[in-house]
């Protein structure tokens, strides 16, 4: 096994596993993987090796693990082959449970005179059974949602059920919005047009004034907070979204001149999507207080706080304040957030309002995994090295041959710097017609194989130079998976997003290769080179080889937010399989509901092709090629039967 290199210092980490297979345990798994870390005790490693997500039944006393890979078989065998999308219902069901536990919690601790509302953006992931899910579970907890779009307003519109949730409308919004968040507020749905800027507010009172109903009024403000991590640019003054303190008395005086200020009733403001330092949100709400008490004082009622999102995932289980990890826990986001309001305003003597937030990744990234297959592996391990190099060899051949046979601990890097040089020399030989093809093959072959010695060797020396790095990439096989970084894991190539890669199973077997991910896309950036770990990214990922004649399956975890969405239909990959499971109390689990994915004729809809006039025109074609005899009609008819078989399979490799 390659040594594991510690992307940050550069020195070897001698803590990597490098005993036999036969000693190799499921905990070295767990921690390989860091299941422990950012699991959040939902996901984990059995004795038996496989990787399993546990529901935990509150009331029952009673936790319940079911191996992943027994699902993907049952997936199978109704006819969903990978790639797939599996969604525990459960764990969905259990966030947003204790989302709002955590704030009940926190209330009653602090002495909060008031309450906790929870909405669901539901951009973060519209898909319908998502939505129905957090609607119908979330109705016991008054849990609402959050509209950013006409489309996403007529989705909560039809999806609550229970009238003491809200909705809250955010984004830019035309009088049609308008009118449809108004018809809601007569519904006895509590509506919040959000003020984004202000250009809406005039449309927002002639449309009132036209329908005769009130509307339900707030502010969007923009916060001098910066927070941390990959959103920083976004936050503080560079904030694309909120109103200005100037813009904000504007609307203060709009609404007082339109006698209705005391429409306006709630503050909005959002620091960030993934917020990892509880001091960025802390900060937050200390800034918001000050406006919300502001608006009072101009004589506004008041009476709801919305914090927006930015509750974080620690998708790396580091407990940091690096982008992709939190440095704070639940509860601990809930007691600030409650205490700093109430230490503002009570001195105020404001009324606590309604606290509100929309916390979406953290709702919906656990209960959604991505499963795929691997199809081929390219590794680069020296191949077929002979014993001795054959007689008359070329000079240079013969000086790599010796730096294989002479690498050693104490001049490591002169080795690395010897086989670069007469590598690179044979190749230039090879580009002058100097050498030939076998030739140039056994000279790759032997700067691979000193590669391997020297990286072997790494972890006996205390530092090295930087150069040596690269080696654990340069060495690592390239694993091809079964799906498509565009459409399913879009934030990886977007915005450099890491997600906790693992195998689903063979977790009692030590993994002995170092690999990348390359998609099936033929694009060089459809791959995924940095990997999480509790102790930092690293550029390889740890796996098993492939066994002749079967699947090896990995998962990619913590996927529920945005990465549906935001997918796209890059080489036409399609939407996968998707499947949603709901874990039973004596552990067996059902099948709720299965998507199949998109077939070649779905995504050819999609970018305005009509698969029957395509059927046509081949048919004309394969007509005109039995004219000219360069077919049979019998030959003709394979042809056609073939394309529409086509038409109708999937968009990803099907064994």
């Amino acid at each position: 096994m390659m040594p594991y290199i510690n992307d940050s210092t550069g020195k070897a980490n001698t803590n990597e596993p490098t005993r036999n297979t036969s000693e190799w345990t499921v905990q070295d798994s767990a921690q390989l993987y860091g299941t422990s870390h950012w699991g959040a005790g939902y996901f984990d490693v059995s004795d038996n090796g496989d990787a399993v997500v546990t529901v935990d039944f509150n009331g029952s006393g009673k936790q319940v693990s079911v191996p992943i890979i027994d699902i993907v078989k049952g997936m199978q065998e109704r006819g969903l082959e990978m790639p797939a999308v599996l969604r525990i219902e459960n764990l969905l069901d259990h966030r947003i449970k204790q989302l709002n536990e955590a704030f009940a919690r926190a209330i009653k601790e602090c002495g909060y005179r008031n309450h906790y509302r929870g909405v669901f953006p539901i951009k973060v992931n519209q898909q319908c059974h998502v939505i129905e899910e957090i609607a119908t579970f979330g109705g016991s907890f008054h849990h609402g949602l959050e509209a950013g779009s006409k489309a996403e307003l007529i989705i909560a519109l039809s999806q609550l059920k229970d009238h003491d949730s809200f909705i809250v409308c955010n984004g830019y919004k035309d009088a049609e919005f308008i009118e449809l968040g108004l018809y809601a507020k007569q519904m006895g749905i509590r509506t919040f047009f959000v003020v984004e800027t202000p250009a809406e507010l005039p449309i927002i009172i002639k449309q009132s004034q036209a329908l005769g109903i009130e509307p339900l009024i707030g502010v969007r403000i923009r916060l001098s907070v910066a927070v941390e991590g990959h959103w920083e640019q976004d936050s503080g003054d560079r904030s694309i979204f909120g109103l200005s303190t100037a813009a904000l008395l504007d609307i203060v005086e709009q609404l007082k001149a339109a006698n209705m200020l005391h429409c306006l009733q709630l503050l909005h403001c959002h620091i960030g999507s993934q917020i990892p330092n509880i001091r960025n949100i802390r900060s937050g709400v200390l800034e918001a207080c000050r406006y919300y008490s502001g608006l009072v004082a101009e004589g506004a009622p008041m009476g709801f706080l919305d914090m927006g999102g930015g509750l974080a995932v620690d998708y790396e289980g580091s407990c940091s304040n690096s982008t992709h990890s939190m440095n704070y826990q639940l509860d601990e986001y809930c007691v600030d957030i409650v205490e700093t309001i109430r230490e503002n305003l009570d001195p105020l003597n404001i009324e606590h309002p309604v606290i509100i937030t929309e916390s979406g990744r953290a709702t919906v990234a656990y209960s959604s995994m991505l499963l795929f297959n691997i199809l081929d592996v390219r590794d680069h391990k020296p191949t077929n090295l002979p014993e001795s190099l054959p007689e008359n060899s070329h000079e240079q051949l013969q000086n790599l041959w010796y730096v294989k046979d002479n690498v050693q601990v104490k001049k490591l890097q002169e080795s690395y710097n010897d086989c670069l040089y007469y590598r690179d020399e044979v190749r230039e030989l090879f580009r002058r017609g100097q050498i030939n093809l076998r030739e140039r093959a056994l000279a790759e072959n032997i700067a691979l194989a000193i590669f391997e010695e020297i990286a072997l060797l790494l972890p006996q020396v205390e530092r090295f130079p930087s150069e040596l790095e690269n080696l654990p990439t340069l060495l690592s096989d390239i694993y091809y998976g079964n799906f498509s970084l565009f459409q399913s894991l879009p934030d990886i190539w977007a915005i450099d997003q890491t997600f906790p890669i693992m195998p689903i199973h063979r977790l009692d077997e030590e993994p002995t290769r170092e690999a990348i991910l390359a998609d099936i896309t033929c694009d060089c950036d459809g791959k995924i080179d940095q990997f999480t770990t509790p102790d930092g990214v690293r550029s390889t990922l740890p796996l098993h080889p492939l066994r002749a004649n079967e699947e090896y399956y990995l998962g990619v975890f913590l996927v529920g937010a945005y990465q549906e969405t935001l997918g796209d239909l890059h080489n036409l990959f399609g939407d996968t399989n998707v499947v949603s499971v709901r874990v039973n109390l004596d552990g067996s689990y059902s099948f709720v509901r299965e998507f199949h994915g998109d077939s070649i004729a779905d995504v050819l809809s999609y970018v305005e092709y009509d698969p029957k006039s395509m059927q046509e025109q081949l048919r004309r074609n394969a007509e005109a090629a039995v004219r000219e005899g360069k077919i049979t009609v019998t030959m003709r008819q394979q042809i056609l039967k073939a394309f529409r078989e086509s038409l109708q399979g999937y968009t990803y490799f099907e064994r």
